[in-house]
């Protein structure tokens, strides 16, 4: 089974690669793929939640309760809310994925369970979608790919150190098959995670459909102005 240093390593060179190329394509700008390369990296470590108190775990919980508070700002901010509460919010956001989702992944996660499966890349992909409130729907479907690149080669890695090259031909171990699956052993686990696929999925369909809205708004009203400049009103001067 690969280790840290492996997933990490990975996921780092896939997450290079796709910010490069969506940079060389031109769609993206050169800190939106700074950021979707960071996610990548980030998010090869996101299956090992279920391993247990230990590096993955303490790594991608914390850099989570870090950067989600920030990302989840500019939503916060369309509320009006002063200072002081966002804050407070992002503080209180903080300590939730911080202690909340440590607690709760120390008690009830089970080693290659639901969190080694495609339906948890989904999930990791549609969390960071609805987090990243950009206002180029484009820039939004590049960071959430991203996590969902990272995830994926994670579970990718897993499945080819299952496969050990011996003198007679390759080997499986029994662990093949266990980390690129649809459906775990526990009937509860899949059904958990069939819900929030499709909470979150309908959560994104619709606030992807009011991005697309007003990204079609935002270009009328763009070219409205390049049609209709308005030009400087100057007060009158009257002569006696």
């Amino acid at each position: 089974m690969p280790g840290f240093r492996e997933h990490i390593t990975g996921s780092t060179i896939v997450g290079v690669g796709y910010g490069a190329a969506a940079w060389y394509v031109g769609e993206i700008p050169p800190l939106t793929c700074l950021l979707g390369t960071g996610l990548c990296s980030v998010a090869g470590m996101l299956p090992d939640l279920d391993s247990g108190p230990g590096i993955p775990m303490r790594e991608s919980v914390a850099f989570a309760a870090a950067v989600i508070p920030v990302m989840l700002l500019p939503r916060l901010e369309q509320f009006g809310l002063p200072t002081e509460a966002l804050i407070i919010a992002c503080g209180a956001i903080y300590l939730l994925i911080r202690f909340g989702v440590t607690y709760l992944l120390k008690n009830f996660s089970v080693h290659r369970g639901m969190f080694h499966s495609v339906p948890s890349a989904a999930i990791a992909g549609l969390t960071a979608f609805l987090a990243f409130a950009a206002e180029d729907p484009l820039h939004r479907y590049f960071v959430a790919s991203a996590v969902v690149l990272g995830f994926l080669t994670h579970l990718i890695l897993d499945e080819i150190w299952s496969v050990k090259l011996g003198m007679f031909g390759p080997k499986v171990k029994k662990s093949f098959g266990t980390a690129v699956k649809f459906l775990g052993n526990e009937a509860w686990a899949n059904i958990v995670t069939y819900l929030l696929v499709i909470v979150l999925g309908a959560l994104a369909a619709n606030d992807a459909a009011i991005t697309e809205k007003l990204a079609v708004v935002r270009q009328q009203v763009e070219q409205a102005a390049r049609q209709y400049p308005s030009y400087p009103v100057t007060t009158p001067v009257y002569r006696r």
